[in-house]
This record gives structure tokens, C-alpha cells and sequence, in this order.
């Protein structure tokens, strides 16, 4: 059990499990919770609402070269992480986290990763790579958080990151 704070709420009941089969009317009702900003960030485009073909490929996991992490709040997905095996190089994955409007900038995204991470070091992957818009400057202050000494390269407008793992120990502060 994860506690979050929203908007002075306590959130005694955000739970983190895999995605599963009964998901993706969850995960499409999750756009009710984004806003066209966080839907262009994550998507780079200009959908008003979660791509069809994302659920799709959500519901296509087989949760070993792609695999998902969910956050949910009374049944409802206030986030979701995932990452997926490059097939040409099976030690690295794509990462991506997507989380809600109300709960973003309170380490859920965090959490979600922190959670990811060791599945897919178990699966034989040494290395996320993340790809973030330039514009997300929360999604790139969030990497950092995480991996405090990576640097990131710009590739086609986007900042790409080479994430190793596992993930770094935060040291207290």
C-alpha cells in the first residue's frame, strides 16, 4: 500500500499491481484524468483521450518482453508504466509512465517505475531508455530524480535517455 497526498486527501488505498485482461475499460476511462498537455506529452500527439492502439498493445503484454505497472484509487488507473524489450537489443526497453493530472509531481510516477524496474532486471534487461518532448520538463526533473548522474542526448527533438539499471539507491537528504 502506497500513501500519496492529493490536494490535502490522503490516499490510504493507491494500489501498484501488473496490468491485467480486465484493464482496459480502466485505462481508457483514465483520460477523464489527463489533460491535452499530459496527452501530447506522453503520445506526441494531439489525441483528447488515451490512443485505442495503446490499449490494444496494453492488452497484447505478455509480461516478459513487455510488461506494465498500474496504479489504482478506489478500482480507477491514476497511472501506468511500462516498458517494452527492443527486439534488436534485448537488454534494453523502452520506458514510458503516464499518471494522471491530479496525482503528477507526488513521486507516483516513481513508485510505478521503482516497482517496473525490477521486473525487467529479472528478464534480463541492463538498460531502460526513455524518450521524453522537450516540453516535459516534470517527466525529465522525475528521470533525474531517479537516476541522478545520467545525461541525455537529443534525438529527433525528443531528450533520450539511457537509464541503467538497477536504479540507482536514493542517497537521504
Amino acid at each position: 500500500m502506497t500513501q500519496l497526498d492529493v490536494d490535502g486527501t490522503e490516499l490510504r488505498d493507491v494500489r501498484i499491481r501488473p496490468y491485467g485482461v480486465t484493464d482496459a475499460d480502466r485505462l481508457r476511462r483514465m483520460s477523464d484524468r489527463l489533460s491535452k498537455r499530459s496527452l501530447f506529452t506522453r503520445f506526441w500527439s494531439g489525441s483528447p483521450y488515451i490512443p485505442e492502439y495503446y490499449v490494444q498493445a496494453m492488452d497484447a503484454l505478455d509480461h516478459w518482453d513487455r510488461e506494465a505497472m498500474v496504479a489504482l484509487l478506489d478500482d480507477e488507473m491514476i497511472g501506468i508504466a511500462e516498458y517494452a524489450r527492443d527486439a534488436a537489443r534485448p537488454y534494453r526497453a523502452d520506458l514510458a509512465a503516464l499518471v494522471a493530472d491530479p496525482w503528477q509531481r507526488r513521486g507516483l510516477g516513481r513508485i510505478l517505475v521503482s516497482c517496473l524496474a525490477p521486473l525487467a532486471e529479472r528478464r534480463g534487461i541492463t538498460e531502460f531508455n526513455a524518450d521524453v518532448i522537450l516540453e516535459n520538463q516534470g517527466a525529465m526533473r522525475a528521470i533525474l530524480v531517479c537516476w541522478p548522474d545520467v545525461g541525455s542526448a537529443l534525438v529527433d527533438g525528443a531528450a533520450r535517455f539511457s537509464l541503467p539499471l538497477p536504479m540507482p539507491v536514493p542517497v537521504p537528504g
